[in-house]
């Protein structure tokens, strides 16, 4: 099945580099996002403090497993995946957010940060359903329906 074209799994080495490259910006998404929520976790104050604080928890928890899984999605596709802080500063589409305790800013912060991965994770599914790499799409695919479901639940508690 494989030859000098075709990685591991089948699939066209040419065609599936981009889609690592992908993978590696939104594993540096993932990165920072996860910091980001940590910091929410730890720093957030004031009224709802004790409902966020366990909210933000199981979000960074969620987050752990969804970097392993993309970091060996990338393996498994044949690629290296991305490990150092500098690197996922340089390839990461979300910005460090910092000193955030207020309890409404830092549900805004979950909010935006959602946002972007979402978008990138459209982005990395378009591009590998176009490389006949269902795995990769179906992966990112349902961390997308989780996430939009995390945006509608953060802005109902935002009132927006």
């Amino acid at each position: 099945m494989s030859n000098n074209a075709t990685n591991q799994i089948g699939l066209e080495k040419a065609d599936i580099s981009e889609v690592i490259a992908k993978l590696n910006g939104l594993l540096s998404s993932y990165h920072m996002f996860y910091i980001n929520v940590r910091g929410y976790h730890w720093n957030v104050k004031g009224e709802h403090f004790f409902s966020l604080h366990e909210q933000f928890e199981e979000l960074y928890t969620n987050l752990q497993v969804e970097i392993d899984e993309i970091a060996e999605r990338i393996l498994t596709l044949g690629g290296t995946p991305l490990h150092a802080y500098s690197d996922f500063a340089e390839h990461t589409r979300i910005s460090e957010d910092k000193n955030v305790k207020d309890g409404n800013s830092c549900a805004q912060g979950v909010v935006t940060g959602l946002q972007s991965l979402i978008e990138e994770q459209r982005e990395v599914s378009e591009l590998a359903e176009k490389a006949e790499d269902q795995g990769t799409a179906d992966l990112v695919d349902d961390y997308i329906q989780q996430q939009e479901k995390l945006v509608w639940m953060y802005n109902a508690f935002l009132a927006n």
